[in-house]
């Protein structure tokens, strides 16, 4: 009797913790058809990214595309049947491989490509009315295909880009150059993350390695060799000092582990999901301490909440669907709509359907008013720093901004491209400024045939030049031997 009573004193003690949440029946709503984006071409690239980014004023979406890589712009509120014309923006010679919007400009969005650039774009007001082909900046520095790009969380015009020849850059937009490398990689970079002032780094990559680095100098501070937990993804928690993975475990099983940051010599918890053989995407809400995993090819998501003590994960719910996920992107904080108590929204990439279809994750209040416990104060549209003063040592913390007055407010950050000299860029003896390197056999033989062009051209210009040399030649002699000048 008296171990039934233990143990029933041990269930009990976590009961009332996980019925204290007021994000247990947190339920994921689905938009109307109208309100979804319908007939995009969604590339069909294998890449493990979400190809899709959005902000509070546009949804940006990687397409495919004959001939060099391309994505579509769509102002939100533009819902419905896309034209197959609608204009793209399309100045990238490879497929594009990430792209991320400006977290302190609605208009301005990175993206990066197999072509080794990574390039700047500045969406006009209201969206693109023809194909933008002109990037406000062109990044040259990497010598191979870039696969990642991140803008840092707290500091203006500070960008990194990850790319497969193993590192990663972090550029300066002020100047347009690369100002720092990080070097510590010894295969693909899978993913990176930052904590909350951006004075931390973490990524994973296929070297079975996940690394803690100070971002400016480049040092690794933390390292775990993850050889029963094959590390995909990682995401920093907030200001807990904890981080979050996704991988496989031996048994090739889904996995997520969450690690102290300060030492990673052992996860602190390790779970197994299931059996699939999708890749986990894992997103982090810090404000109301919720993670989210969506897995590739999967229809659901699962969300948990996290705490600093144990048990760290509890499961709230599941949100399920029979349409399988290619990738999904996330409205930023002051993107959402309070008045209907949405704590996070998805934007769910349908491959088949051509279909990007909203998800809002919703807490059920009775209430109309403003919920001020599931909207703490959470960071803004404002940078904290300067690029000089962060290459300088500086961190901050973001600057934060409430959702019930501030989140209609306009950034008043402006982004100007820097008037600079041509200058070059030298990897493995190439100027990549002067002299991009092909990437595919088509571009080859272009260049090829423009090259024999130009030597025939030549060869018939230095020949007349002989022809006309040899006249000249003839008409000195005959002004010599002329009879006026006996």
């Amino acid at each position: 009797m008296a171990q039934v009573v233990a143990g029933g004193a041990q269930q009990m003690s976590w009961r009332p913790q996980y019925r204290s949440s007021k994000f247990r029946n947190v339920y994921g709503k689905v938009a109307n058809r109208e309100h979804c984006f319908d007939g995009i071409p969604i590339t069909k690239n294998v890449h493990d990214n979400h190809f899709c980014a959005v902000n509070a004023r546009f949804l940006a979406i990687v397409t495919e595309s004959a001939g060099g890589g391309s994505f579509l712009v769509i102002p939100l509120e533009q819902t419905g049947r896309i034209e197959p014309n609608y204009p793209k923006v399309c100045g990238h010679q490879g497929n594009v491989l990430d792209i991320k919007w400006n977290p302190f400009l609605d208009s301005v969005i990175a993206s990066c490509s197999e072509d080794t650039s990574v390039r700047i774009w500045e969406i006009p007001e209201g969206g693109l009315k023809r194909n933008m082909t002109e990037a406000l900046l062109q990044l040259h520095g990497h010598s191979r295909r870039v696969g990642l790009v991140e803008w840092h969380p707290t500091t203006n015009n500070i960008l990194f880009s990850a790319g497969y020849d193993y590192k990663v850059l972090i550029w300066n937009l002020d100047v347009g150059e690369p100002v720092k490398m990080i070097d510590c990689h010894t295969d693909v970079i899978l993913c990176m993350s930052f904590n909350t002032d951006g004075s931390l780094l973490t990524t994973t990559c296929k070297d079975k390695k996940l690394r803690v680095i100070e971002p400016r100098s480049g040092r690794v501070l933390q390292e775990a060799n993850c050889k029963n937990h094959r590390v995909n993804r990682v995401v920093f928690l907030g200001n807990m000092k904890r981080l979050l993975t996704t991988g496989v475990s031996r048994w090739n099983t889904r996995q997520i582990a969450l690690w102290d940051q300060e030492d990673l010599s052992m996860p602190l918890i390790e779970e197994e999901i299931d059996g699939l053989s999708g890749l986990l995407f894992p997103f982090y809400d810090a404000d109301t301490h919720m993670l989210y995993l969506a897995g590739k090819g999967d229809g659901n998501i699962r969300y948990y909440e996290i705490s600093t003590e144990k048990p760290y994960l509890s499961y709230l719910m599941e949100f399920r669907s029979p349409a399988p996920q290619k990738g999904l992107g996330v409205m930023p904080k002051h993107g959402l709509d309070v008045s209907a108590c949405e704590v996070f929204r998805f934007y769910k990439l349908v491959t088949l359907k051509g279909l990007i279809e909203p998800i809002s994750m919703i807490v059920p209040r009775r209430s109309d008013s403003y919920q001020e416990d599931i909207y703490p104060m959470t960071p803004g549209t404002e940078p904290a720093l300067t690029p000089d003063e962060w290459l300088g040592g500086i961190n901050r913390d973001p600057v934060l901004m409430s959702l019930k007055e501030g989140y209609k407010r306009s950034s008043k950050v402006v982004f100007k491209a820097p008037i600079r000299e041509k200058k070059s860029v030298v990897v493995n003896g190439i100027d990549l400024l002067e002299n991009v390197p092909p990437r595919t056999e088509n571009e080859l033989l272009r260049m090829f045939f423009r090259q024999q062009d130009e030597i025939r051209r030549l060869k018939e210009e230095l020949a007349q030049k002989d022809v006309r040399i040899r006249q000249l030649q003839l008409e000195l002699k005959n002004l010599r031997n002329s009879p006026k000048n006996c």
